[in-house]
């Protein structure tokens, strides 16, 4: 950022869409963000995943957007810097819990061991098993009695 133009002069033509002072705050802050992005991302499985590039553009991105609509009211460099680096830790923290969702979640994929699979391929029914579920559960609803009978399918219906 340049040292002769006035921080508040420099937010406003970012905020009025200036290309040329949006590229200067993305020269001046990208490595710092990347930094402090590289420093929390411990995790190595979470590294192949994304990188520093990945965030640091969200947060720019982020940032970009609400600055143009007038939410942040920053009067120094400092400023800008601290909320960065925290948007940067958000989107981190973010992307880290999207990833460890379970349908998402990397540690069940990396290590796959085949006796767990085994195990858990055992711990399936059988399709005889399951028949023979549902063949148990057909003789005990023969000998409800309608009302019984009934309760039981309300109660079927609200699961």
């Amino acid at each position: 950022m340049s040292e002769s133009i006035p921080f508040t002069e420099f937010l406003r033509r970012i905020r009025a869409g200036d290309e040329q002072a949006a590229t200067e705050l993305v020269r001046h802050y990208e490595p710092l963000i990347r930094r402090a992005v590289r420093i929390r991302l411990e995790d190595q499985r979470l590294c192949r995943l994304f990188d520093s590039m990945d965030i640091c553009q969200s947060v720019l991105a982020s940032f970009f957007v609400r600055t143009a609509a007038g939410q942040y009211d920053l009067q120094q460099p400092e400023q800008l810097l601290k909320l960065l680096v925290t948007m940067a830790s958000n989107k981190l923290a973010s992307a880290a819990r999207r990833q460890h969702r379970d349908c998402r979640d990397q540690r069940r994929l990396a290590g796959a061991d085949p006796a767990h699979l085994e195990t858990l391929a055992a711990a399936t029914p059988t399709p005889s098993k399951v028949f023979a579920g549902k063949d148990l559960l057909e003789q005990f609803r023969q000998r409800l009695t309608d009302e019984e009978r009934q309760i039981a399918d309300l109660r079927g219906r609200v699961r």
